[in-house]
């Protein structure tokens, strides 16, 4: 398996921690290692959640997961109210806050977006053509919000050639992670992109 932690503020929340119950509770940061260091596939972990109590740390700092297997498969673990939800994440991507169903729908707003150029228009007797390449994806957001991110990274994900080897798919994935370095701003000194990782699960690396 390969797994993540996604910052998820506002839209998640545990149960209550109970110190009755401190032999099968986890705090959301031990979930990853939990999950890497006991299972071998998803249904494993869906099965197994329930044996267990997720609990924070802190309140306001909420966390959801991205869980992969080398299969292909990968789900997208959230906890809201208590109660964990699975969905099956075929877009293959995570970004933060709202929650993954949200960011799907909101994958439908972009409709008009595709790879390679626009086509040509007639408007009112004139000639309409795109004035650079790639115009197929003009108004895919630029900015740096989790909504956003997710769109840029659902369309590159999901427009991104196939490579023949492991070694160019990784070179590939970090051109594409690129797109999602945010930078230092003097007013967040701490919120930005510290680095940049890529998992191969074929490889084990």
């Amino acid at each position: 398996l390969s797994a993540g932690l996604f910052f998820f503020p506002h839209y998640g929340g545990y149960e209550t921690y109970d110190a009755a119950q401190n032999q099968r509770t986890l705090a959301d940061l031990q979930v990853t290692e939990w999950l890497l260091s006991q299972f071998s596939t998803i249904d494993e972990v869906k099965a197994a959640l329930s044996s267990v109590r997720v609990v924070g740390l802190e309140k306001t700092a909420v966390v959801h997961w991205r869980i992969g297997e080398p299969s292909g498969r990968q789900v997208v673990l959230e906890i809201v109210g208590g109660v964990p939800h699975f969905y099956e994440n075929e877009v293959g991507v995570l970004t933060n806050a709202p929650g993954f169903e949200w960011q799907l729908t909101n994958l439908t707003n972009y409709v008009n977006l595709h790879p390679g150029d626009a086509s040509v228009q007639k408007l009112s007797g004139i000639t309409l053509q795109p004035t650079g390449g790639n115009s197929g994806f003009l108004g895919i957001p630029g900015d740096a919000t989790p909504p956003s991110r997710f769109v840029r990274a659902a369309f590159y994900r999901g427009t991104a050639p196939q490579r023949a080897t492991g070694f160019d798919t990784v070179q590939q994935c970090f051109h594409l992670l690129n797109n999602f370095d945010i930078p230092v701003w003097h007013y967040i000194p701490v919120s930005y992109t510290h680095l940049r990782a890529h998992e191969t699960l074929a490889n084990l690396v």
